[in-house]
């Protein structure tokens, strides 16, 4: 039986889990937290989604040097800015063989590489098989068997079409694509938007203010991402548009219900202590700050939602100033 191994149990991971276990492939999920793993063992139920009932012979740890030992292919379900460190402090546990499977979506603060960059950087550039899996992808509707497409992204093609057929089902269709610095940068800087979106939620505004913010959204992510060496194609396709469009719209959203909060009027601090879940797009926006001007290219909506998140600039305000820039042509 060919088994996986999950580093991170939060939604995404133990939806994927969950599917390759029903799929027949064995699984084991590793969560750091001693009492997190106790509870999945005896209650078989997710922490975070109650409805996430797992199949009987999943398996799960703390031991993570025996989980990822004891498969050939690694899931990384862990907050970006988390995956540098547990990498690093486990280096010695991977080896050439194993095929990596990130399903992350951020840049990481400072370096400002994509998770893909991170994990070769950590195991010092000698990895080849890495593989990206992005998509608009909400955990609660795979768990509810609701028809899904993702896209698995890599430099190499042959690990690449090995996670394409592994994460295939009636319900869950996968694409291949070879632009995985695209892939990367259209699923981590749509959190900014979705953010932007859930803003407009909050403040009150409608459906016509939502769309410019997607569409002038979508037109600055690939802006960065050309100028970055990704291909514009990458951004029309499910890991652009896709995501965007999901992330933005969707009640599971939590970026876009921490901007709605943000729109409420609710301090980021006070929201970010109340969530159960990491919103990357608030790490996402401090990273794509720095892009933008190591790369002189103009990004107003990331800029003011930047303002908004960590200079406690007043949405409205931001709303303002970005209808009443300098007039342009759209396509510019």
């Amino acid at each position: 039986m060919k088994t996986v191994t999950f580093l991170g149990c939060g939604s995404w991971g133990g939806a994927l889990g969950k599917l390759l276990s029903e799929k027949g492939l064995g699984v084991t999920m590793w969560h750091r937290n001693l009492d997190v793993v106790n509870h999945l063992k005896d209650a078989k139920t997710h922490y975070l989604i109650p409805e996430l009932i797992f199949p009987s012979d999943v398996e799960f740890t703390n031991d993570i040097s025996s989980a990822i030992q004891s498969s050939k292919i690694i899931v990384l379900a862990l907050p970006s800015q988390s995956i540098r460190d547990v990498i690093t402090k486990n280096k010695s546990s991977f080896n050439k063989n194993h095929i990596i499977v990130n399903v992350s979506k951020g840049i990481e603060v400072d370096t400002l590489m994509t998770v893909s960059e991170v994990i070769n950087d950590a195991l010092d550039g000698c990895h080849k098989s890495v593989v990206t899996l992005s998509g608009p992808s909400h955990a609660e509707e795979v768990i509810n068997g609701h028809p899904t497409t993702l896209v698995a992204a890599s430099n190499d093609i042959q690990s690449a079409e090995i996670i394409q057929n592994l994460f295939a089902t009636e319900m869950l269709r996968t694409y291949l694509n070879r632009d995985i610095r695209g892939v990367e940068l259209g699923g981590s800087m749509k959190n900014v938007i979705a953010i932007a979106a859930g803003i407009c939620d909050g403040i009150g505004y409608g459906d016509n203010s939502k769309a410019a913010l997607m569409t002038r959204g979508m037109m600055e992510i690939t802006r960065l991402g050309e100028a970055m060496g990704a291909k514009v194609e990458t951004f029309k396709g499910l890991s652009g548009y896709g995501d965007l469009i999901v992330t933005c719209l969707s009640k599971h959203s939590r970026n876009r219900q921490l901007g709605q909060l943000i729109g409420e009027g609710k301090a980021l601090e006070d929201i970010t202590v109340d969530m159960s879940m990491i919103a990357e797009g608030i790490f996402t926006a401090k990273s794509v700050h720095q892009l933008q001007l190591k790369h002189n290219v103009e990004m107003p909506i990331h800029e003011a939602i930047y303002q908004v998140l960590f200079q406690k600039k007043d949405p409205k305000n931001s709303v303002l100033e970005l209808m009443t820039r300098r007039l342009s042509e759209e396509l510019n």
